[in-house]
């Protein structure tokens, strides 16, 4: 693929060098914080190495220049156009990523750290995008401020869409999954040669990162790669069965013209493959992906989910939690409390009770139900608004809660509640936005287009940054434990720790 710069990168800064295994790095220093950016973990998955399981990065022998971003995942690149049809006058592509490079070798890590020499705890952050989109060098996610606070901060790309998400006959399963798995086995080998110790590492992620993350948590195949995990507006529900998502394959391969297995998805281009995800990716696109039960886990979100029923996911991650796995990793989970603001408080306005009942059918057969438990019949109270606070719950607030007791070792749990002044105080604390907090990088989201409004708190920046970093360090906050007897959560820009809200579509929805 050809490379594509919407800006050009900053000054690389002072040169530093680092060893990996497959050889050294040239790194740049700004600020005393050490950075190695695009640093190949795996091989790049192209040619035979495209569907198959992640393998080694290839040796090289001169110094390779890790002084700037590396390739991003190949991804349909959102257009300006239709996000500012969705939040207009609000930018989001800090968020998504705003300097694009395509190319093979995209399977790398960025590195921030505070000095090659020592063992400090190690944060691996994994982004998030409906499992079609994003990179680990966004602006938001930049580790400056973790490296800052003494924790070495890594961030990932993996594979995406149908190379990373569809399972494919003859080809293994869940290959992004196990692309952070690679990554993660990688930063257990190589992290003490960047100052970090292999043996406290803490992996966090949001939305589509977070529920990878929170299957990670349930997999046996990432046992013993991290001590705590940090799962920010995830859970472990938006997986389907295989047999279901073999649906999503079929109808690919066709609209593909070719063999709905590894030999025909191999006689494709990806830039082909990005056409036909675009199109299956349209609300409009006929297809099928309810369960058994009726019921759309992604709730439309995505077509392209992790799959259960393999060695990755060998039972639903629910079940597994259940039964105890993962229940040697610390967790922090937690949701923003207006999470669907971010994809409704703009057209949510056209919505009316019509098109949202009809709507939410297509995910919850309940769903009716679940709107009028939430007034859509009550006078003074807008379809739009009540189907944007049902979602928000059934998508994001209740699968996590449910995850939090599930999950058998320690868990704590938090509502981030801080309103952005942004679309004229329609955003509020939506989807996203806890991102530049956690990472301090306020200055990625603030200013007249910015998601957090134009002056967005500093305090409640390092406020979060710290409590992200002191959970690593260390595994412990300043609150007391999730439990199915005082459920209680905190409200991380505040401190204030409360027993969990009323959700109207908990004792609906099974």
């Amino acid at each position: 693929m050809q490379d594509t710069h919407t800006k050009p990168p900053e000054a690389a800064g002072d040169p530093c060098t680092a060893a990996c295994a497959a050889g050294m790095l040239l790194g740049a220093k700004r600020d005393g914080i050490l950075r190695f950016m695009g640093v190949p973990y795996a091989a790049a998955p192209v040619g035979p190495n495209r569907f198959v399981l992640p393998q080694p990065a290839p040796v090289w022998r001169d110094v390779r220049d890790a002084t700037k971003p590396g390739a991003v995942a190949p991804q349909v690149i959102a257009d300006p156009a239709e996000l500012e049809k969705l939040l207009p006058g609000v930018d989001l592509m800090p968020l998504i990523g705003d300097t694009m490079i395509f190319g093979d070798d995209y399977l790398v890590a960025n590195i921030w750290t505070p000095a090659l020499i020592g063992s400090a705890p190690v944060m691996v952050f994994i982004h998030g995008g409906a499992f079609t989109g994003g990179s680990g060098s966004a602006p938001v996610y930049d580790g400056t401020a973790f490296a800052r606070s003494g924790v070495v901060c890594v961030t990932i790309n993996y594979r995406l869409g149908i190379e990373g998400f569809l399972p494919i006959p003859g080809a293994p399963t869940n290959l992004g999954l196990r692309d952070q798995i690679f990554a993660l086995q990688w930063v257990k080998d190589n992290i003490a040669n960047f100052g970090g110790d292999p043996n406290n590492v803490t992996v966090f992620g949001e939305s589509a990162g977070a529920m990878s993350l929170a299957n990670l948590v349930a997999s046996p195949l990432a046992k013993g790669l991290f001590k705590r995990a940090i799962i920010e507006s995830g859970h472990a529900s938006m997986v389907r069965p295989i047999a279901v998502a073999a649906r999503l394959t079929k109808k690919l391969a066709k609209m593909l013209r070719v063999a709905p297995d590894v030999d025909g998805f191999r006689k494709t281009s990806v830039q082909d493959c990005l056409a036909v995800l675009k199109k299956v990716s349209q609300p409009t696109a006929n297809i099928n992906l309810k369960n058994s039960d009726g019921r759309e886990p992604s709730f439309g979100l995505s077509r392209f989910l992790p799959v259960f029923g393999d060695d990755v996911l060998p039972e639903h991650p629910l079940t597994a939690l259940e039964k105890g796995s993962g229940g040697d990793i610390d967790v922090l989970i937690g949701v923003n409390r207006d999470e669907m603001n971010l994809y409704l408080a703009h057209a949510g306005k056209k919505i009316g009770k019509f098109i949202a009942n009809l709507a939410i059918k297509k995910a919850e057969p309940r769903g009716g139900e679940v709107l009028r438990a939430y007034g859509i019949n009550d006078k003074g109270k807008h379809a739009g608004a009540v189907f944007t606070e049902a979602l928000t719950d059934l998508v994001f607030c209740l699968p996590a809660r449910r995850f939090a007791r599930a999950h058998q070792g320690r868990t704590h749990f938090y509502e981030f509640k801080w309103k952005s002044a942004a679309l004229g105080g329609e955003m509020g604390a939506c989807h996203g936005l806890e991102l530049a907090f956690v990472f301090n990088t306020l200055s990625t989201v603030s200013g007249a287009k910015g998601l957090a409004g134009p002056n967005p708190p500093q305090n409640i920046a390092d406020r979060m940054n710290n409590l992200w970093a002191d959970f690593a360090r260390t595994g412990e906050l300043p609150w007391p434990a999730y439990d199915k007897a005082t459920c209680l959560v905190c409200t991380p820009e505040t401190g204030e720790v409360a027993p969990e809200r009323d959700m109207a579509a908990e004792p609906i929805v099974p």
